[in-house]
């Protein structure tokens, strides 16, 4: 019947401290690839974000207002949402914009959110030039307030919020999220190989490993020849 391998506290810190060199040295290559891949390899993604409020329809009524509000809202949102993201609101887009961008190009930058519970559409675009996301999303937000009175003339009042202001610092690469992870890979991964290679590893080095799994005392030991 084979032994049983456990591992006590004691095992565990020698196995940590005996393989201690391996562990740094896969922890900080990890880590260092890490930061030249954030710092140097990937491009910066710049975010700017408008806000647009959303009123109710014209002509509706105080009363039908209180009765219907929550359906009312829910489905301006979502119709206005659909629009905001619509090839005829990118195509102005990019008319505005000089026909800097196709209008694919700035569907794809481009992403329209509704606030939860409220009336308040977010529009953001994201560009690796922060004064680039900034227009687009300026650009994005008048094509659609235009936009909407035209394909849907009927719909509520739209007002623009707040209005996109150029990002100070990028959405990505989270610089400082990407080391600590790939430190706790780094780290983790490390520790597992070293107690791989211990349980791999069936010599006996030391007096302490005689006694511990062979379980008998030591009574004496020859010496290397040539040691002094």
């Amino acid at each position: 019947m084979e032994e049983e391998l456990t591992l006590d506290l004691r095992d565990i810190f020698h196995i940590i401290k005996k393989r201690m060199r391996m562990i740094i040295l896969i922890t900080l290559a990890c880590t260092m690839v890490s930061g030249i891949v954030s710092f140097y390899l990937i491009k910066p993604t710049y975010e700017a974000n408008t806000s647009i409020i959303v009123g109710k329809p014209e002509g509706t009524s105080k009363t039908q207002t209180e009765y219907n509000d929550v359906m009312l809202y829910q489905k301006l949102i979502q119709t206005y949402q659909e629009i905001a993201t619509s090839r005829v609101v990118a195509d102005q887009t990019a008319n505005i914009l000089g026909n800097a961008y196709t209008a694919e190009a700035i569907q794809k930058a481009v992403t329209v959110t509704p606030q939860t519970d409220t009336q308040i559409l977010n529009i953001k675009a994201t560009n690796g030039d922060p004064v680039e996301a900034a227009k687009i999303s300026s650009a994005v937000s008048k094509a659609f307030t235009e936009q909407s009175k035209i394909v849907f003339p009927t719909g509520g009042d739209i007002q623009v919020m707040d209005t996109a202001s150029v990002p100070i610092s990028p959405v990505s690469p989270n610089k400082n999220m990407n080391l600590a992870i790939a430190f706790l890979i780094g780290l983790m991964g490390s520790m597992g190989l070293a107690f791989v290679l211990e349980m791999m590893d069936r010599t006996i080095k030391t007096e302490d490993e005689v006694e511990r799994y062979i379980g008998v005392p030591i009574i004496g030991m020859i010496p290397r020849e040539g040691a002094r």
